[in-house]
C-alpha cells in the first residue's frame, strides 16, 4: 500500500476511499466482463429484479447516479446487450419503463455469483467481526458525505 501524495496529506481517509473505489471498480469490471457488463450496470439489474419495471428517473434517483444522461447511457448499453428493454408506462402513455428481458433474467444467478466473488475478494483476511465493524464505519462515512 503506497502512501498518499503530500498534496493529499490533509485528507488521508478521502485519498484511501478514492483509491479503494477505483480499485474496487476495476476489479468489478474485470469480473463483470464475463457477462458483458461494466460496473454500475449490474446495480441497475439488481434494482429492476427487486422492484420490477421502473422509469429511468427512478433508477437514477434510487442508485444516486445523479444525471439522467449517464443513466440513459447505462440503460442503452444494457439494451444493446439484450438485458433490458423499454416499454410504455401503462400509467402515463408519454413515459417509458425499463424492465429486464428474458436474457437479463437469465444472467441473474451468474451476476449474483460474481457479486459474491467480488465481496469475498474485497474482504479477504478480515474476520466476520472486522467485516461488521468495517461495514458500520463505511455506513457512517456514507451518511456524513450524504449530509454534507
Amino acid at each position: 500500500m503506497s502512501e498518499a501524495p503530500r498534496a493529499a496529506a490533509a485528507g488521508p481517509i478521502s485519498h484511501t476511499i478514492f483509491r479503494l473505489a477505483r480499485s474496487h471498480s476495476l476489479l468489478a469490471g474485470r469480473l463483470l466482463r464475463e457477462v458483458g457488463l461494466n460496473p454500475g450496470q449490474e446495480m441497475i439489474l439488481f434494482l429492476l429484479w427487486d422492484r420490477g419495471p421502473m422509469r429511468l428517473t427512478g433508477i437514477a434517483d434510487e442508485l444516486g447516479f445523479g444525471d439522467s444522461a449517464g443513466t440513459t447511457r447505462k440503460i442503452q448499453r444494457l439494451e444493446r446487450a439484450g438485458y433490458v428493454r423499454r416499454v410504455p408506462d401503462p400509467a402515463d402513455g408519454r413515459a417509458t419503463l425499463v424492465e429486464p428481458t428474458a436474457a437479463g433474467n437469465s444472467v441473474r444467478a451468474r451476476i449474483e455469483q460474481i457479486w459474491a466473488e467480488l465481496e469475498h475478494l474485497t474482504v479477504a483476511g478480515l474476520t466476520p467481526a472486522e467485516q461488521a465493524t468495517t461495514l458500520a464505519q463505511l455506513h457512517r462515512l456514507e451518511e456524513n458525505v450524504a449530509k454534507a
